[in-house]
């Protein structure tokens, strides 16, 4: 089986990239991970891939300035270098720029954690709860030149419950973003998904709305 060579970026602990360590770390997984790179020399989730036997790079954003073509050089170079053929966004703070965004489309992943196109930016658990959302969740997608608008490769649902804090509700969402983000990457790795009218089919099917999904009990 010919994996494919995944780089994830980050920007700090990388729960999300741990989940994909640990699916990739079965020799069936169609997808391995070559490399994890960060615009912080600090983060932490770099000594965790390190651990793991993965090789890392830190691109530090800070010594390019408001020069966002040099970072974004620097960092292609470095997903050539690695010959990387997709890449997963797993907390990586910093936004890219549309040449960027275009040169890998429907190749970068993205995790948000809320029900795209519901809630997009930050702060989506204290939004859902002061909206009174019944159902959250999180969404894996493909990265488009706009921020969080791009075709949705899969979904995963929770309940909101009335007394539910933002932290609760975070934690739980937490647990779903580790659940889907391998079985989307899996599928995207396997080709089994294509991007038609700005949609995702996965075997030639279309990705369900988010008012379709069961959210999962606790």
């Amino acid at each position: 089986m010919n994996r494919k060579r995944v780089a994830v970026l980050i920007s700090g602990r990388g729960s999300n990239m741990a989940a994909l360590i640990k699916a990739a770390q079965d020799p069936a997984f169609p997808a391995e991970i070559a490399l994890v790179a960060s615009n912080r020399p600090d983060a932490g989730g770099l000594a965790i891939a390190r651990d793991a036997g993965i090789e890392t790079e830190a691109i530090d954003h800070t010594r390019f300035g408001k020069d966002r073509p040099a970072f974004e050089r620097a960092l292609q170079d470095v997903l050539e270098a690695h010959r990387i053929e997709l890449v997963c966004l797993a907390g990586f703070m910093r936004l890219l720029s549309p040449g960027f965004v275009e040169t890998w489309q429907n190749r970068m992943l993205n995790i948000h954690p809320a029900l795209l196109p519901a809630f997009k930016g930050l702060d989506t658990h204290r939004r859902a709860l002061d909206a009174g959302a019944k159902v959250h969740g999180a969404t894996v997608h493909f990265v488009v030149p706009e921020m969080d608008a791009g075709p949705i490769i899969m979904q995963g649902a929770v309940k909101v419950y009335a007394d539910d804090t933002e932290a609760a509700l975070a934690d739980r969402v937490l647990a779903v973003e580790h659940r889907i983000y391998p079985l989307a990457l899996q599928l995207v790795a396997q080709g089994r998904v294509e991007v038609a009218d700005g949609h995702c089919l996965i075997d030639g099917q279309r990705v369900p709305e988010a008012g379709q999904l069961s959210p999962t009990e606790d």
